[in-house]
Order: C-alpha cells, then sequence, then structure tokens
C-alpha cells in the first residue's frame, strides 16, 4: 500500500521455472518481454508497467517474500541484525555465515519463521519501513493494527445527485450486501459548480428517498451527510439551519489551493472548531502526481482535530491516500480519532475502503483509532458535541 510504485516483484514458489514463464509471458497483457533468466523473467503488460516473476524454492518462500516484499530500508535493518549474530539473511534464507553456500539455512520457508530467527515478532507488511517497526517486535510491542472485516460503514460517498455516476439506492444496496450496518451519502454543497451541489429543497428530498431506503434495508441505516466546502474566507457553504439537517458533516478544501500556509491552516482549523462539523476530509488536498498538497499545518490541524473531537479523514481514493501514513501515526500518537472512508463516486468504488484501510495501517491504526469501525449507535455516539 505504498502510495506509489515503480515495478512490480512477484514471488513464485517452483521446482522447474521454465513452464511457469512460459505461461507468464503468454499472459493476453504482456506487451514484450524484457528478458528471461533461470530464475527471474521481466515483462512490460500495458500501460508500461514492469512485472518482474521470481521463482524460488518452496522451501526459500518465506525468505523471497520478505526480502522482495521490502521495504529497502527495513531489508537493511533485518540485515544489520543478522550479522550482528554472525548471521547471513537474504532472498534464500537465514543462514550461519559460510553456511549459505551448503543450503544450511536456519530459517526461511515462512516470514514468520525468518522473524521468530532474529527474536522478534512477526512485522505485518504495511509497516516494513524502518519506522520503529523492528524495536517494537523484538519488545512485543507492535500494535493490533486495524483489519478491513473490522470496518462498519462507509461515511464519504457520492451519488449521481451531484459528482457521482450511481444512485443512492445502489449504492446502499452495495454497501448493505458488503456487510456493512450502515453508509452516509454525502453529496457535495453547492458552492463547487461543476460538482451540481445539492438545494435545500433537494436535501428534503434526499432525506425523503433515505427514508424509504431505511425502511426497505433495515437494519442497514443510510445516513444523509455532506461534503460541505471550505471557502476561502473559512465559511461553510451551508447555513447552520441545513447543516444540522445532516448526521454527519464532513467539510472539505475544493478551491483556491494558493493560499499562504497561515491562511489554509486558518480556514481548515476554522472549521474544524465549528460544532456541526464530523470530520475533515482529505485533509492535504494532494492529488498523487498530479497536484502537491496545499500548504497547511499539519500539527495545527491534529491539534484542533484533539481539541474539537472533529475525525481526520484516511481517504482511500487511489489518488489522494491522504492522510498520508506518516501523518496518521502522528495523529494517533496525539489522541485523535481517523475515519476511513472510500469517497465512493461508484458502486464499484466502494471497495477504495481497502486502499483507506491499507494507509490507516501503513499509519500504525488499530481498531480503536477508527470511528467507523463502530456500530451505528457507538459511532453517531462519538461525534463531536453538537
Amino acid at each position: 500500500y505504498k502510495e506509489t510504485i515503480g515495478d512490480v516483484d512477484i514471488v513464485i514458489a517452483g521446482d522447474d521455472a521454465g513452464p511457469i514463464f512460459d505461461v507468464f509471458a503468454r499472459a493476453p497483457s504482456v506487451e514484450r518481454v524484457l528478458a528471461r533468466g533461470d530464475t527471474k523473467c521481466s515483462v512490460i503488460i500495458d500501460h508500461g508497467l514492469q512485472i518482474d516473476p521470481r521463482v524460488v524454492p518452496s522451501r526459500s518462500f518465506g525468505a523471497a517474500l520478505l526480502y522482495f516484499t521490502g521495504s529497502k530500508e527495513h531489508n537493511v535493518r533485518l540485515r544489520g541484525l543478522a550479522l550482528r549474530r554472525k548471521l547471513l539473511l537474504n532472498e534464500y534464507g537465514l543462514y550461519r555465515i559460510g553456511a549459505e553456500e551448503r543450503g544450511q539455512e536456519i530459517a526461511s520457508a515462512t516470514e514468520e519463521e525468518v522473524y521468530a530467527a532474529l527474536e522478534m515478532d512477526w512485522i505485518p507488511p504495511e509497516l516494513r519501513e524502518d519506522r520503529g517497526e523492528i524495536d517494537a517486535a523484538k519488545a512485543h510491542a507492535l500494535p493490533t493494527l486495524v483489519e478491513l472485516a473490522q470496518v462498519r460503514g462507509d461515511l464519504h460517498t457520492h451519488t449521481n445527485w451531484t459528482d457521482g455516476r450511481d444512485p443512492l439506492a445502489d449504492m446502499a444496496r452495495r454497501s448493505c450486501a458488503k456487510g456493512y450496518a450502515y453508509l452516509a451519502v454525502t453529496d457535495h454543497s453547492p458552492g463547487l459548480g461543476m460538482t451540481n451541489g445539492l438545494s435545500p429543497e433537494r436535501i428534503a428530498a434526499r432525506l425523503a428517498e433515505a427514508a424509504r431506503l431505511n425502511a426497505e434495508l433495515a437494519p442497514f441505516r443510510v445516513i444523509v451527510g455532506t461534503e460541505v466546502d471550505i471557502r476561502a474566507n473559512g465559511a461553510l457553504d451551508y447555513p447552520d439551519e441545513l447543516l444540522a439537517k445532516f448526521d454527519i458533516v464532513s467539510a472539505s478544501v475544493h478551491s483556491s489551493f494558493a493560499q499562504t500556509r497561515e491562511q489554509m491552516t486558518a480556514r481548515v482549523v476554522g472549521a474544524m472548531r465549528h460544532p456541526l462539523v464530523t470530520a475533515l476530509s482529505h485533509p492535504t488536498g494532494r492529488l498523487l502526481e498530479k497536484r502537491e498538497p496545499h500548504a497547511v499545518d499539519l500539527d495545527a490541524v491534529i491539534d484542533a482535530a484533539v481539541e474539537t473531537g472533529t475525525w481526520i479523514e484516511v481517504n482511500g481514493g487511489p489518488e489522494r491516500l491522504d492522510l498520508p501514513d506518516t501523518w496518521i501515526r502522528k495523529a494517533i500518537d496525539r489522541g485523535a480519532t481517523l475515519v476511513a472512508n472510500s469517497d465512493a463516486h461508484a458502486i464499484e468504488e466502494l471497495e477504495w475502503m481497502d486502499l483507506a484501510i491499507g494507509t490507516a495501517r501503513r499509519g500504525w491504526a488499530a481498531e480503536e483509532n477508527l470511528a467507523n469501525v463502530r456500530g451505528l449507535d457507538a459511532m453517531l455516539a462519538s461525534r463531536k458535541k453538537r
């Protein structure tokens, strides 16, 4: 779940790479084969992505998976720990120095076996960045990371009433089929003209539509919320009497990205101090490889979240993955509550919750750190006091 990748390594357990590479090279998406050897093949698929399948003996699969998962920084630390014990760690196994040539590995079949031989707990792949996870594993102090299966609902989605593709009924039924207890529909406010934001009349119609669906899908619950724009002057795009109609109010910046750090921070923190704002969505405003984060003081944002009880979103949109993982960990350490959302604009995009949870896990998030792993009543009760 790193934000971007270069190429893809696929580790395959097998004794004969030839037939595996034959099948792989004939895959419909493969445009050309760059190289082929005894244990590695490199191909280019559509969109220019390079994929490198690597075949290792079954007994070495765990060590190879650990090695090629990385990160480089994590692997360097592990190899250093091994060397201090007069051991050698590579993609084939953990050996006493000199024994690697004889194939006498101490551990290699599973990642768990390799970590245990180094006297530490298995480290989830999302944490392998040399950011304290090795010391935590040695001290048996790693967090129990949140799991996708623990998510009870999605609190940031859009429908065809604004800039989404699908009707609310389809979004709700898909969410219900996923096993969720609730779905918040958070169509846009009017200020961002291109999104056809909801007028007061359409808000009333949306509330009525949700009531009909709730009668049909009970005990599943459609929650009517909004993604309200934070205007350049810091004002919210709906008056309080309309904001009060929504059970979830997610405030977002969608314009005037070039404001100074002081202006943007005041704008965002001011919105978080509003008693009807539940959460801050995509806090940095970045679009990966397209738009840099806007200039906002995230330390001040975290302080405001802790002070006011405003949740900070971990947005699973592939271009966003926002809040970034390093800031997720800082927010958790300081006591802020997070909410992992898909920001889905179509039914298939509800699956982006997986990316939101993966990003949260990279930030060391546990179940207790997320609002939407709670049941409906507990989630609503944990909002800031209105």
